[in-house]
């Protein structure tokens, strides 16, 4: 092992319907849509992205809303929960502005830290904590102040059909370290500031089954394009099949499924996603890929319009 990932650099699920997908991430979780583009390799299909003001590696959750998608089961093979982090003292303002738009939240705890665990619309399960490390966001909507705001993705919980080789390829192929046991979980950690706690069920878990409220991938930094390919080259030599590189537009990326089930990507933390509009107007308007600008107008036409919206009248 040459290399270690520093952590999580995106987490990406199936939604269904794309105006609902942006009310709850944009709406009722607060965090920036920064950018809508469609899935390239389906243009049919949104691709959305939700995170802090720049969509920051270690901040973003993306989602592909498939509006005749079968409904997902969560088990094994999968991330099982994606945790969001908030600053200390947040969890509060998090429980009641839940609680304001009807959804269910359980308190529960796991390694000393507490944790608000729910659903989003599409039964994708979530969490929040509060943990001092990394940047607080500095985007605002409606209602949610930048002290109280998402940072960021805080790590996750991972499901495995065999979670001692999903662990070994944690230690042995991403370079985390394994900080210690609680009850049903293991801990590994990466040098980051989010998206650094990585939590797997020690239980191996019946396979799960892919669709609406699922996880389809968690995607792992590369801190530039040159360790980017050599990712590509050392995770073939721990024998694995990864893919070809392939061009994401906002970042280069290689997946391949782990021993476990789950499905691994990594993913270069540039260019980001200013690349292709300013930075003060992420995520208004359909961005493309080069190669689909000549068919615009199709794509355009079966997409769904979307907007981010105040939801301020759907609270009880």
């Amino acid at each position: 092992m040459s290399l270690r990932t520093v952590g999580i650099h995106h987490i990406t699920a199936f939604a269904r319907d794309p105006q609902a997908n942006v009310d709850f991430y944009a709406g009722v979780l607060g965090l920036r849509l920064v950018k809508r583009t469609v899935n390239f390799d389906a243009p049919e299909v949104y691709h959305l992205y939700f995170g802090n003001q720049a969509g920051s590696p270690g901040t973003v959750i993306t989602f592909f809303p498939y509006p005749t998608s079968r409904k997902g089961r969560v088990g094994g093979g999968q991330v099982g929960i994606s945790t969001f982090v908030v600053p200390i003292g947040a969890l509060p303002f998090w429980e009641e502005r839940l609680s304001s738009y009807g959804i269910s939240a359980t308190k529960t705890s796991r390694f000393s830290e507490q944790y608000l665990q729910f659903s989003d619309d599409q039964g994708l399960q979530l969490e929040i904590v509060e943990r001092l490390e990394g940047a607080n966001s500095e985007w605002s909507f409606d209602g949610v102040p930048t002290e109280k705001a998402i940072k960021g993705l805080g790590g996750a919980v991972l499901f495995s059909l065999d979670a001692a080789k999903t662990m070994s390829a944690m230690e042995n192929l991403l370079g985390m370290k394994k900080i210690g046991e609680d009850q049903e979980y293991a801990r590994f950690q990466t040098s980051a500031e989010m998206g650094n706690l990585i939590d797997v069920r020690i239980a191996d878990m019946e396979r799960g089954a892919g669709g609406a409220g699922t996880v389809h991938h968690i995607a792992w930094r590369a801190k530039d394009l040159e360790e980017h390919e050599q990712w590509q080259k050392e995770v073939r030599q721990s024998g694995y099949e990864p893919t070809e590189i392939k061009d994401r537009n906002y970042f280069k990326a290689i997946y391949f499924r782990e021993a476990g089930g789950i499905l691994f990507e990594i993913a270069s933390d540039p260019p980001g996603f200013a690349n292709d509009e300013a930075a003060a107007f992420l995520g208004e308007k359909l961005m493309l890929p080069s190669w689909f600008e000549p068919n615009r107008a199709q794509i355009e036409e079966k997409l769904p319009p979307i907007q981010v919206r105040a939801l301020e009248a759907d609270r009880q």
